[in-house]
C-alpha cells in the first residue's frame, strides 16, 4: 500500500549537526530551508542566533540541539546551554536524554534531568527529548516516553543520528502509543527519501529529523548523514 504526505516539507527539521559545520553550510541550510518551506533549521546552539538573524520573518523556525550528542552533561549545564540557545532565537530544543542514568534504573534523574531544560526556557521554546532508542530496549522506550511526558516535555525522538542506528517503524509506532497525543514523536536519524519519510509519518510521527530534506521533498538522491 503507497501513501502520499501533502506538504511534507513541514514535517521536516532540516538539520546540520556537524562539528566542522561553516558559516557558508548553515548559510546554505538556511536558505534550502526557505526555499523549501521546511518547519525548521536544527543546528547546533552556537549557531541559533545567526540562523534565527537569517531565517527572521520567513516562518521557518529554529532548533538548537543541547547536551549533544552524549547526554551525559550535568542537568544545570544542560538547562543554562538550552537558555542560551533560546535567548538567541532558538524557538525549540532538541535535549538529549541522560542514557546511563535510563539504562540503571534512575528514572527519577532522568525526570529531573529533562524537567530541568523545560522549565529553564518555559514559555519559550519547546523541548523534544532524544531518546538514542539504538541504546534501548522497547520497555525502556516506554519508560523515557512517560518520563518525557511527566516532566513536561512537547516532543519524544528517536536518535542523535550519531548513536546506534536510526529511527524505525517499530520504535516511531511505540513511542506514538506511549506518550498523549498532545506529544509529538519526532523520528531522526537514516530518514534520507521520501518513503522512508512517509513511513515514520504513518507511523505516527509529528516531526522528521534529517540532513536530508531536499532529496525528501525534490525525490532526487540523498547526500545527507544524519
Amino acid at each position: 500500500m503507497s501513501f502520499e504526505v501533502k506538504h511534507i516539507e513541514k514535517y521536516i527539521d532540516h538539520t546540520y549537526l556537524k562539528a566542522d559545520a561553516t558559516t557558508k553550510d548553515i548559510d546554505k541550510l538556511c536558505e534550502e530551508a526557505k526555499t523549501h518551506g521546511f518547519y525548521s533549521v536544527c543546528v547546533n546552539g552556537a549557531w541559533a542566533g545567526h540562523c534565527a538573524k537569517s531565517l527572521a520573518g520567513t516562518g521557518v523556525k529554529v532548533a538548537a540541539v543541547v547536551g549533544f550528542p552524549l547526554g551525559a552533561m550535568a542537568s544545570e549545564a544542560k538547562a543554562f546551554e538550552a537558555e542560551l540557545a533560546a535567548k538567541a532565537g532558538a524557538e525549540e530544543i532538541d535535549m538529549v536524554l541522560a542514557v546511563g542514568w535510563l539504562l540503571e534504573g534512575r528514572y527519577d534523574d532522568v525526570r529531573a534531568d529533562i524537567r530541568a531544560v523545560v522549565e529553564a526556557v518555559k514559555g519559550r521554546a519547546a523541548v523534544k527529548v532524544i531518546f538514542e532508542t539504538g541504546f534501548l530496549t522497547a520497555e525502556q522506550i516506554k519508560i523515557a516516553c512517560v518520563l518525557s511526558e511527566e516532566a513536561g516535555a512537547h516532543f519524544v525522538k528517536t536518535s542523535t543520528g550519531f548513536g546506534p542506528g536510526g529511527a524505525t517503524v517499530e520504535h516511531i509506532e511505540l513511542m506514538r502509543a506511549s506518550v498523549s497525543p498532545s506529544v509529538g514523536v519526532k523520528a531522526s536519524g537514516g530518514v534520507r527519501d521520501y518513503d522512508a519519510a512517509v513511513k515514520m509519518i504513518v507511523a505516527g510521527a509529528n516531526r522528521l529529523g534529517t540532513s536530508s530534506g531536499v532529496a525528501i521533498v525534490t525525490g532526487s538522491a540523498s547526500s545527507g548523514t544524519y
